[in-house]
């Protein structure tokens, strides 16, 4: 059973199911659902059973973003814990990003301001066509300050002087347009989708996912030439991992490698 208060956290053989849990808010987040994401994620991370987390919402949305009432109670305290709580969100979002396992963002209905940032978050987003996305907190005189480095990556600096500014709602097509998600389907399509998503995770090596996140986040900002010693040592130390191994000779002997098992 879950420990959560504001979260869902369930585990079906090596997925694990974080679920946003306050449906009557379109799952907005407040203090208590950054400090549970955060752990959440850092839960998962030292979880070795747990090979792929699946992030989504119960309910009717995704995340309606950061919940109105408690923006308005942090910006009501004295600066420097305001700035300490824009901090801790801040950080929830890089627990998700920076995560060792591979995440999937499962979205649905709506998924605007801090909800978009959540997808951008994540490593893989799946949406239905019809959920509604924004960065929408200008309509609220403010800016999407904390996600906005994670949305970036995502959809790059030209498309957000546009998003950013207007503060518009767009759709899942969109959203997959611009490289917010990775596919937007029908909503009964959904978890189909997501489910094909995992299966391709869950056959890829475990060790070489997280190296593969590692490694975009490592070679991200280099120029080509100074790329290649770092990928160089990289695959060079890779390949000669007991993973490495075992996938070679799976694939030469025509065979499931061991952790397909």
């Amino acid at each position: 059973m879950s420990r959560y208060q504001t979260l869902e956290v369930a585990a079906d053989g090596a997925v694990l199911h974080i679920r946003l849990n306050r449906p009557d808010v379109r799952n907005a987040f407040n203090g208590a659902v950054v400090d549970e994401l955060t752990a959440a994620f850092a839960a998962a991370d030292a979880d070795d059973a747990a090979r792929v987390v699946v992030l989504t919402g119960n309910g009717k949305s995704f995340s309606a973003g950061a919940d109105l009432a408690w923006m308005t109670e942090q910006a009501d305290l004295p600066p420097e814990r305001n700035r300490v709580g824009a901090d801790k969100m801040a950080r929830m979002f890089l627990a998700i990003a920076r995560s060792k396992k591979p995440v999937v963002a499962r979205v649905f209905g709506h998924a605007l301001g801090g909800g978009t940032g959540l997808t951008a978050a994540a490593d893989i987003a799946i949406c239905t066509e019809d959920c509604l996305f924004g960065l929408t907190e200008v309509k609220l005189g403010i800016v999407p300050a904390v996600i906005s480095p994670f949305v970036m990556q995502k959809i790059g600096a030209g498309r957000a002087r546009t998003l950013f500014l207007t503060g518009e709602r767009f759709d899942g097509k969109e959203a997959q347009r611009i490289g917010l998600v990775q596919k937007a389907v029908p909503a009964e399509q959904l978890d189909a989708e997501v489910a094909r998503v995992v299966g391709e995770l869950l056959a890829a090596g475990p060790c070489a996912v997280a190296s593969a996140k590692r490694l975009i986040a490592a070679v991200g900002h280099l120029s080509l030439e100074d790329a290649i010693p770092v990928t160089s040592q990289w695959i060079a130390d890779l390949r000669a991992t007991p993973e490495a191994k075992e996938g070679f000779a799976a694939f030469l002997g025509k065979r499931k490698p061991g952790w397909m098992q």
